[in-house]
């Protein structure tokens, strides 16, 4: 996997694309990756974006619901929590995921960045 598919699949997972997302998914992308350059994780900046189906679409296909997005500095179940995404809330529950308390305030968009 090149560096410009795990990028271009992290931008899929933050616009709500779910074709190209999935596209890059079947096609060997790490979805608990976090490339250098962001520190961040798919699954926490789709759900920050507000793209639900983004963040249940990378929880079905392997995206770890514990995994620290170092550079949003929290958790999936903090991301969900924040956003107030019931649906995505209800999945990591289903997980065994349990929403702890949020981190303190850190409202970095990653996907601003490349739009």
């Amino acid at each position: 996997m090149s560096g410009g598919n795990w990028k271009e699949m992290f931008n899929a997972a933050c616009e709500g694309d779910l074709a190209l997302l999935a596209y890059h998914v079947e096609h060997g992308a790490d979805v608990n990756y976090a490339h250098p350059e962001f520190l961040a994780t798919p699954l926490v900046a789709s759900i920050l974006a507000r793209q639900e189906q983004a963040a249940l679409y990378l929880l079905a296909h392997g995206a770890d619901p514990c995994l620290l997005s170092e550079f949003d500095g929290m958790t999936p179940a903090q991301a969900a929590r924040q956003t107030g995404l019931a649906a995505i809330v209800q999945r990591l529950q289903e997980l065994g995921v349990s929403a702890p308390a949020l981190p303190p305030a850190r409202q970095r968009r990653w996907w601003r960045l490349f739009g």
